[in-house]
């Protein structure tokens, strides 16, 4: 679905990516693990164009490089940033509405905020709430509810769980998975290496830009490396 050939990225004298080759096959959830500054957002910001970059990425067999985000989205792609972003002064409502921005089928984003709300049903007891007045684990629910708006193929999400309690986090576990189950295809960057590691079918580790590491989530979660580095083992 996704694959990304010699990808650099530079802001200034820093070169955050360095020519990393990665895929994403249709059907599978993808992550990448790495410390702070490994070069893991940068990667996301790139497929979405946010971010100056040289090489390939190809998306459903098409060159997105240097396509607007907004076609991007318009394709099928869509992210979680880091730190949530909704709009503090929306309520739960618009900022779905919003998430469909590239769509003018109404009776279908009705029917997918109507998804949303299974998904979280928190979120439906709230929808006429201002975004900026939730719990944390409620922004990140609302986050996730936005992007799913645009009707993705493929979903990246950047540190889901990042701030939440331990019980939260596994909320958000459960629900990448129940999305997967809906056929979405899913790139994760989380620090919570253990989880992500356990619902990955690949993954990949990034050190200073570079891929130090890759393969399957189950090979990570043994690699004595990857303990040491990531999992708080010795």
């Amino acid at each position: 679905m996704l694959e990304i050939k010699d990808l650099n990225v530079r802001y200034g004298g820093i070169h955050a990516v360095r020519g990393i080759d990665m895929s994403v096959p249709q059907g599978s959830i993808i992550t990448l693990i790495g410390a702070n500054g490994a070069g893991k957002s940068s990667t996301l910001r790139a497929i979405c164009n946010l971010v100056k970059k040289s090489g390939t990425i190809s998306f459903m067999g098409e060159d997105i490089s240097r396509l607007p985000t907004r076609e991007i989205v318009k394709r099928g792609v869509s992210m979680v940033p880091e730190g949530r972003r909704v709009f503090a002064d929306l309520t739960i409502y618009e900022n779905l509405v919003l998430g469909a921005y590239t769509r003018k089928d109404e009776s279908g984003i009705k029917n997918d905020i109507e998804w949303v709300y299974s998904l979280f049903p928190r979120l439906k007891e709230r929808e006429k709430q201002l975004a900026g007045t939730l719990s944390g684990g409620e922004q990140q629910m609302l986050a996730v509810g936005r992007a799913l708006m645009s009707r993705p193929k493929l979903l990246m999400m950047d540190e889901p769980s990042l701030g939440l309690a331990p019980l939260l986090v596994r909320d958000v576990f459960k629900i990448i998975q129940k999305i997967h189950e809906e056929g979405v295809t899913i790139l994760l960057i989380e620090q919570n290496a253990r989880m992500a590691l356990k619902v990955a079918d690949y993954a990949y580790v990034l050190e200073t830009g570079a891929i130090a590491l890759s393969g399957s989530g189950q090979e990570l979660l043994q690699n004595q490396e990857v303990t040491r580095a990531y999992l708080g083992g010795v």
